[in-house]
C-alpha cells in the first residue's frame, strides 16, 4: 500500500533495496482500479488523444479526512494534502502522461482553516512542467466543510492532446443519498452528515456483505499476479516513489514561493526542514 515511506530518503532506501533483491513488487493505488480510470488510460495510451500537451486535476474533499490525520500525528509537518490525498490525483494522471519526465514543479498553499486548529494545510495548487513543453495543473483542498457531501474524494479531470481531448467527471454528483439519520462513511465526522455522493469513498462500498468496488477488483488482480504471473494494473514501486517525490516536491516549492527542479533530492528537503 502507499506509500513506500513517509520520508522520501526511507521511500528512495526501500526501492533501492526492492530492485536490488529484483523481487516483483507493486503498489495499491486503488483509483487504477475503476472502469473510468483504465478507459481514461486506454485513450492516452493507444494515442486517441493524440500527445498529450496539458492535464488539469481538481479534488475536493471535506475536512474529516484531514482533521482525522492531523489528530493522529504528532508532527503536523509530515502531513499535508497533497502527499496523503493528492498523490492519488496524481497518480491517475501520470499514469496517462506515461513516457513524459517532469522537470520542474511550481506551488502555493492555504492555512487559513487547518492552520489555526492543527498547523495544517488547507489546500494546494501547483504546476509540473515536463521536458516535452507539457503542463500538468493540479489542484487540492481538503478543509471543505464537514457537510461537503463527498464521503472523501471528489473529482474532476481534463487531458488535452493534439488531436483530442478528453474530460473525466469523477464528482459522483450523479447518486445524491439525504437522508434523516448519519448513515456509516470512512470517516467519524464530529458533527452529523445527512446528505452524501454516494460511490465517493475510494475503497467501494458495501453490499450484501461484502466490500463491492476497486479494492475488491484490486485484490483480485494481485491474487492473479501472484498466482498465474498476469499483468496488473497496478504501480510499480519505481511510479510509487516518483509519485512521492512529485507530491514532497510541490509541498516544498509551496514553502519555499519558488520553482523547485526535479528529481527532487532526500537531501534538499533536509536542508530546508
Amino acid at each position: 500500500e502507499k506509500p513506500l515511506a513517509t520520508e522520501l530518503g526511507e521511500s528512495a532506501r526501500v526501492l533501492k533495496a526492492i530492485e536490488a533483491a529484483k523481487l516483483d513488487a507493486v503498489v495499491g493505488y486503488t483509483q487504477r482500479f475503476r472502469r473510468r480510470w483504465l478507459a481514461a488510460k486506454e485513450k492516452c495510451r493507444t494515442g486517441a488523444l493524440g500527445d498529450v500537451t496539458l492535464v488539469t486535476s481538481r479534488a475536493f474533499m471535506n475536512r474529516l479526512v484531514a482533521i482525522d490525520n492531523y489528530k493522529r500525528t504528532d508532527d503536523p509537518s509530515t502531513i499535508s494534502p497533497m502527499v496523503i490525498s493528492g498523490t492519488h490525483a496524481l497518480d491517475i494522471c501520470m499514469w496517462c502522461l506515461e513516457g513524459k519526465t517532469p522537470v520542474e514543479v511550481y506551488a502555493r498553499s492555504i492555512d487559513k482553516v487547518l492552520g489555526p486548529l492543527y498547523q495544517g494545510i488547507d489546500a494546494t495548487a501547483g504546476m509540473i512542467m515536463f521536458d516535452d513543453g507539457t503542463v500538468y495543473h493540479l489542484n487540492i483542498s481538503w478543509a471543505l466543510p464537514v457537510n461537503w457531501p463527498a464521503a472523501v474524494y471528489s473529482l474532476e479531470v481534463g487531458i488535452v492532446g493534439t488531436t483530442g481531448v478528453l474530460t473525466i467527471d469523477d464528482t459522483h454528483r450523479d447518486i445524491v443519498l439525504a437522508v434523516a439519520k448519519p448513515q456509516s462513511e470512512g470517516y467519524n465526522p464530529d458533527t452529523s452528515r445527512l446528505v452524501d455522493f454516494m460511490g465517493s469513498y475510494p475503497p467501494g462500498d458495501m453490499a450484501l456483505g461484502e466490500l463491492r468496488g476497486p479494492m475488491a477488483l484490486e485484490t483480485d488482480s494481485w491474487l492473479n499476479r501472484v498466482a498465474l504471473g498476469l499483468p496488473t494494473a497496478a504501480a510499480t514501486v519505481e511510479e510509487a516513489h516518483r509519485n512521492l517525490m512529485l507530491t514532497k516536491a510541490l509541498d516544498l516549492s509551496a514553502k519555499l514561493k519558488r520553482p523547485v527542479k526535479l528529481p527532487l533530492d532526500a537531501d534538499a528537503l533536509k536542508e530546508v526542514a
